[in-house]
């Protein structure tokens, strides 16, 4: 059976703790971010923060990232 491929675009995006857990970038930074009226600083100073990923959606990330 052949090694399985890992997705490139899913290992730019995602990264593994050390518990096994899936790190992501939080959505909605680029567009307009600079302007003051488009967001708070406080709203803008949280999307810096990174998220998890949801355990629903985990399980399907791990088979695209199998070897990271």
């Amino acid at each position: 059976m052949p090694k399985q491929k890992t997705h490139r675009g899913a290992a730019k995006r995602f990264s593994l703790t050390k518990s096994g857990k899936i790190k992501r970038a939080k959505a909605f930074r680029n567009h307009c971010v600079a302007s003051t009226q488009a967001r708070s600083p406080k709203q803008k100073r949280n999307l810096r923060k990174g998220g998890l990923v949801d355990s629903t959606e985990a399980r399907k990330i791990k088979q695209l990232i199998p070897y990271k």
